[in-house]
């Protein structure tokens, strides 16, 4: 009885020999412990250096056993389903030097909640381009630009950034560097350096002044819309989500010890916040620091008027 498995006709003998067998149950352990590491997938040269022959391998894509995915790459007991699966059969495919880049690297880093395709990745070396993805060979490429994380290859979150941003509107890329500090995966100093290294990338004029800032990050789009509110009425510029009193204020214009809680109408629409609120108002007031309360419609000419008028009268207190 030939083993279809092994590929090599281990034999059955009179005496009831099973090793044919057990080195097909061996090494279809073997390509399941290393598709375990791999989000299930497996490369055909991988199989082979397991010891399966073309021969096995034909046998077990036609019997369901593997998966064909792109050239030369498997996945092993069912087709990939989930992002994880696919972003590692798609780095497989495009070998060894491959690491998920730009739409596919924000995914990845959590930086974007869905999973655009056609999947994205870059080739520091050689030249593969399997169908169905789509390929990326920047220059200058090095290891610091790159990351291990969930057990794939991926550009460091700066790099990250720098790619994505020829893509984004100027308020969405705003969002999306103030969401990548937030996360904590990204560092001011570490954009910095990507940018100083790669200051003729088309995504780097868009991020230097974001990159320059010492703010603390923006949490929301409306604080995005404060920032630039104030800058476009002359307003000087305020410490973002900063601590005063022991409380977390959203932003202080310290010189006049003035206070500005952007009330996003989401965030404050229920009794209890509505009541910590004040009671935060009345411990900062306590402490020598007063408080306006803006809302996105508030955001108007009027209001920047008023508010450079308390500042004046802060900074003469």
């Amino acid at each position: 009885m030939a083993s279809r498995g092994y590929g090599r006709g281990a034999n059955l003998g009179r005496d009831g020999d099973l090793s044919g067998i057990g080195r097909e149950i061996s090494i279809d352990a073997r390509v399941a412990a290393l598709a375990s590491r791999q989000h299930g997938n497996v490369t055909r040269a991988q199989l082979l250096r397991l010891g399966l022959t073309d021969e096995a391998i034909g046998h077990r894509t036609r019997t369901g056993r593997l998966h064909r995915i792109h050239p030369g790459v498997y996945a092993v007991g069912r087709p990939p389903k989930t992002a994880l699966e696919l972003a590692s059969a798609a780095l497989l495919a495009c070998g060894p030097a491959a690491a998920l880049s730009h739409s596919s690297a924000m995914a990845l880093w959590g930086f974007w909640k869905q999973w655009p395709r056609p999947l994205e990745v870059t080739i520091v070396t050689g030249d593969r381009r399997p169908k169905g993805i789509r390929v990326h060979h920047p220059g200058g490429l090095s290891r610091r630009d790159l990351r291990k994380r969930h057990g794939l290859w991926v550009t460091s979150p700066a790099r990250t950034l720098l790619d994505i941003a020829p893509r984004l509107a100027d308020k969405a890329l705003t969002r999306v560097v103030n969401d990548a500090r937030l996360s904590h995966h990204l560092k001011l100093e570490a954009l910095r350096e990507t940018l100083d290294r790669f200051p003729n990338h088309r995504g780097a004029a868009r991020l230097t002044a974001l990159a320059r800032g010492r703010e603390n990050p923006t949490r929301s789009v409306f604080e995005d819309e404060f920032v630039r509110w104030c800058k476009r009425h002359g307003l000087p510029a305020p410490k973002l989500n900063t601590n005063v009193a022991g409380y977390e204020v959203d932003a202080l214009f310290e010189q006049a010890k003035l206070i500005v809680e952007l009330d996003g109408y989401e965030f404050h629409s229920d009794r209890p916040t509505f009541e910590r609120d004040r009671a935060k108002d009345a411990d900062t007031l306590t402490a020598g620091f007063s408080t306006i309360r803006l809302t996105p419609a508030r955001l108007t000419d009027a209001e920047a008027a008023r508010l450079l008028e308390l500042l004046r009268r802060g900074r003469a207190a």
